[in-house]
């Protein structure tokens, strides 16, 4: 599995081969393996270590081949209307629909909810979509939020000491005021982790409900 010239076509461990090709995160690729799914040349690969050369070597999983993947990309900015998941359901449109057919193996690196816009990355690298996830990473997320009524200083001030939510203390690690008039407030929230639904609960929770939400 590994006598190719490794200078031209470096040999990489088959869980990581698994995870550039989207098909699986790293750790998922492990399990697979724990559970026998996984073959390379015919063989049921029995340990972690095992490595393969993309294209000479052939690696199945489920007895299905899993072909080398170019690593892909796409900045995506997300329609209002549409749900961070690949089916729905209750039938609801999804981003996938939105998608061109061949970004449908692509996976969404965070979820935005159905009614926010804005940056959605895709990609068919599971091992860096589950870096920028993942909290111990604290990857910075920027939000501009629009809220109906003036946004106090008092209110502002309780964002930044952070807001008590249900599921602990929500605290951005920026908030700003970035302007007001109509009777409605932008404010930029700058964050660290990815709570579901957050930034709409912690307005909420100052007592600005939240008009329209952009990431």
């Amino acid at each position: 599995m590994t006598g190719a010239n490794r200078a031209e076509n470096p040999a990489v461990r088959v869980q990581k081969y698994l995870s550039r090709a989207g098909v699986a995160t790293r750790r998922q690729a492990e399990r697979m393996i724990d559970a026998g799914r996984v073959a390379v040349n015919g063989q049921v690969v029995q340990e972690q270590g095992v490595r393969v050369v993309p294209g000479k070597d052939v690696v199945l999983l489920d007895d299905v081949v899993v072909e080398p993947a170019t690593t892909r990309w796409i900045v995506f900015h997300k329609p209002s209307g549409t749900l961070s998941t690949r089916t729905d359901p209750h039938g609801g449109r999804t981003v996938y629909d939105v998608l061109p057919g061949w970004a449908k193996g692509l996976r969404y690196v965070g979820r935005l909810d159905r009614d926010t816009t804005g940056l959605l990355l895709m990609t068919n690298d599971g091992d860096v979509a589950s870096r920028l996830t993942h909290p111990r990473c604290r990857v910075e997320r920027e939000y501009l939020v629009v809220v109906r009524g003036a946004l106090t200083a008092r209110s502002l001030r309780a964002l930044k000491d952070g807001v008590e939510l249900e599921d602990g203390v929500a605290r951005p690690k920026r908030v700003r005021r970035v302007g007001s008039g109509d009777g409605r407030t932008t404010v930029s929230l700058v964050l660290t982790e990815g709570r579901k639904r957050e930034v709409r609960r912690m307005l909420k929770a100052v007592g600005y409900p939240v008009i329209a939400l952009q990431r």
